[in-house]
């Protein structure tokens, strides 16, 4: 969900879902399989449902390729198909399988602990919280380091495979806290990853893509599979942005370990059926990944199905429907900026099922694959049923007193304010996004708040930690590709803060009053690109947001320049937080420090940007390396020429927020500059661009 830039977390949000073709699935003609035409209809329906542009699937059985293929969708406003050419896709967090399989590894050789610190093999690990210590390898796989989830900074590139946002993840690393202690809770965690990368790299002694090659890619076989710094340019699956009719340049995330990979369907589909046997590690290993690590901490218990159950690597271990078959299923969805993959995985059958797509949501992937995998089980005689869980008979009834005072604010991405009523009514509003409406539930006598038709149902959970959670059960229908459901804490009860008033108003002021650019970003960051929707956002009518006591947003207040990150809860509702610092500079000037490693200044506060006496002008990053940012307007009507010095680039916006030239993405060395346009010049320390107006 996109947030106005006016608002704290949207600069780290940047940061850190019809007509189909077919495609040939294979040279030769022949009668599609069961499996190829329910594949055909999962991908059809997933195309519809996530408006991707192209989908590759594959689906592997018993040591062969029994169904793959490949689809892609109109997506420009004519219904034209645009290119897509190549089958390789970035494969995003499905990358932490591979990751996870190197420590296993390295685990059987006794080369590592699992319950070993990780400063043990990392002595360079430090961090400005002492609990770090206690940060084990498992933790690092499981999502229960603690850690405060994605140092994403630099590091989701287009068209420049710089490993930047991993070399200097531990100088940032060393400037966090924890927002919990170690193995409390599993929260998605994007970094344990990348310094589980950095772990192999320090025992081995090997560079990680290295390491891969010799010890994964090659013993299964895969011969589609890349890192981020390999050519991979011929075979890639292009990608588009909304109002951008030409396909981007290649997408590189500089965090391999984390969701780097590139691989084609098939080679995913192989690398999953090598997890149903020792072609890379053995049963112990294998099993040990397939344990729900997740339910050693605060874990929600109650006894429906979840789209999330963490294993080591794996999202999930008890994947629906198959775990309600009494079949074990691992799934693995990763989502990039413009990739999403979904492999699923049945060790017991010897079955793996892989689908790649440009656009889209990696959920909506993982369902199409556990369809063909359901497919090909069917093809063997063997039935997965597609339970529809349903609540148990209640009635309403008035609500306990001692209940009452569950109200109040409730914190995950967005804040939720509940109110209860004597009555048994619950209320749920965004304070932070007026224009979602109002939601309202009944209390029942079995301690859930449903709503009228019975499809969604809430309860108020104090947990073993004293804390209160908002937990949520649900049960959607995704038409052609079944049930996705959802059982887990929605978010948790945000302690109070008392503040006075005036500090309330400065923070707020100080925090939501401007929108904060980015300058610490690489040239290539997918933020300029992002940044445009951001932009646009500022052109709508500004929403009357309500204040939280205490907070800005889910940040909690600490004086009118600082606010931290204190909500602590399981699975995504406590995923990827950050601390805020805002500092004036001696021209008075707002800087936003973010605990991420991202750094931002006032919009309003940028110069105009000089023409020189004779239309000719230098611009130098300086030796901090931050983005120079410019308004255009005493250039407007004219024609700008960049000289772009290596490992440099330059953006220039228009008033709506469209990118209207940029070396990044197009090669451009000049722009018609227009009044309202923005430009931002980025690069290495020193970079010096020289710039002509006519």
């Amino acid at each position: 969900m996109k947030q106005k830039l006016k608002s704290l977390s949207a600069l780290a949000l940047v940061l850190a879902l019809c007509l189909s073709l077919s495609l040939p699935v294979s040279a030769a003609e022949s009668k599609p399989s069961a499996v190829d035409q329910v594949a055909e209809k999962a991908v059809g329906a997933l195309l519809s449902t996530s408006q991707a542009s192209q989908a590759d699937w594959a689906v592997w059985q018993e040591g062969k390729i029994i169904s793959s293929g490949s689809r892609k969708n109109a997506v420009d406003s004519t219904g034209n198909y645009l290119e897509a050419q190549g089958d390789a896709y970035c494969i995003g967090s499905v990358s932490k399988i591979f990751t996870t399989v190197a420590v296993m590894q390295l685990v059987e050789s006794g080369k590592l602990e699992l319950d070993k610190p990780v400063v043990q093999y990392l002595p360079a690990f430090k961090m400005a919280d002492p609990r770090y210590k206690n940060i084990t390898v498992r933790m690092l796989l499981n999502h229960s380091s603690g850690l405060m989830g994605s140092t994403f900074g630099s590091a989701l590139l287009l068209g420049d495979s710089s490993q930047q946002a991993t070399g200097t993840l531990l100088d940032n690393l060393a400037k966090q806290r924890l927002k919990a202690d170690p193995g409390a809770y599993s929260s998605y965690c994007n970094d344990g990853f990348t310094l589980a990368q950095l772990v192999v790299e320090a025992v081995t002694d090997m560079n990680f893509e290295d390491y891969l090659h010799a010890k994964v890619f090659d013993p299964a076989g895969l011969k589609e599979t890349w890192s981020p710094e390999e050519n991979v340019e011929s075979r890639r699956a292009a990608i588009y942005q909304p109002g951008y009719e030409k396909p981007l340049p290649k997408e590189c995330l500089g965090v391999t370990g984390a969701g780097g990979l590139y691989a084609t369907a098939k080679d995913l589909a192989v690398f999953g059926g090598a997890l149903t046997d020792s072609t890379l590690i053995k049963k112990s290993s294998r099993e040990a990944m397939a344990a729900a690590e997740c339910e050693k901490g605060v874990w929600a218990s109650e006894n429906y199905p979840n789209a999330v159950s963490f294993g080591l690597g794996w999202d999930s271990v008890k994947t629906y429907p198959f775990y309600q078959s009494g079949i074990t299923a691992l799934a693995k969805g990763g989502d990039t900026g413009y990739y999403h993959a979904g492999l699923v995985v049945l060790p017991e059958k010897k079955m793996a099922a892989a689908v790649l797509t440009c656009g889209g949501v990696s959920t909506y992937n993982e369902m199409a694959a556990s369809q063909m995998l359901i497919a090909a089980l069917a093809q063997k005689g063997e039935e997965v049923a597609e339970i529809r869980f349903r609540l148990p008979g209640a009635k309403k009834t008035a609500l306990p007193k001692e209940m009452l005072d569950c109200a109040g604010y409730y914190g995950a991405q967005l804040v939720i304010k509940i109110g209860l009523t004597e009555e048994g009514v619950m209320t749920m509003s965004y304070p932070d996004m007026p224009s979602l409406p109002k939601r309202t539930y009944s209390y029942y006598d079995d301690g859930t708040f449903r709503d009228d038709g019975g499809t969604s149902a809430f309860r108020l959970v104090k947990e073993k930690d004293g804390q209160t959670y908002l937990y949520q059960w649900g049960f959607s229908n995704i038409p052609g590709l079944g049930n996705l459901p959802t059982s887990d804490y929605a978010a948790v009860k945000m302690a109070e803060n008392p503040v006075s008033q005036e500090l309330q108003a400065a923070a707020e002021k100080n925090m939501n009053h401007t929108g904060f650019l980015p300058v610490s970003e690489r040239y290539s960051s997918q933020t300029y690109l992002a940044l445009g929707d951001a932009l646009k956002e500022l052109e709508a009518a500004e929403e009357k947001t309500e204040s939280i006591p205490g907070y800005v947003g889910n940040l909690r207040i600490d004086d009118e320049y600082h606010a931290s990150y204190v909500l602590r809860a399981p699975g995504g509702a406590g995923r990827d937080g950050y601390d805020v610092e805002l500092r004036r500079d001696e021209k008075g000037v707002l800087w936003m420090y973010s605990s991420n490693g991202v750094v931002g200044v006032e919009m309003d506060s940028i110069p105009a940007i000089s023409t020189g006496k004779d239309g000719a002008v230098s611009c130098t990053i300086q030796s901090n390396g931050y983005a120079r940012w410019y308004k255009a307007d005493p250039a407007a009507g004219k024609t700008m020429t960049v000289s772009v010095p290596r490992d440099a680039g330059f953006w220039v916006y228009n008033a709506k927020g469209y990118v209207t030239a940029s070396s990044v993405l197009w090669n451009s060395t000049s722009a018609k500059l227009s009044e309202g346009d923005m430009i931002v010049f980025a690069g290495n320390p020193g970079a010096k661009f020289q710039l002509t107006f006519e």
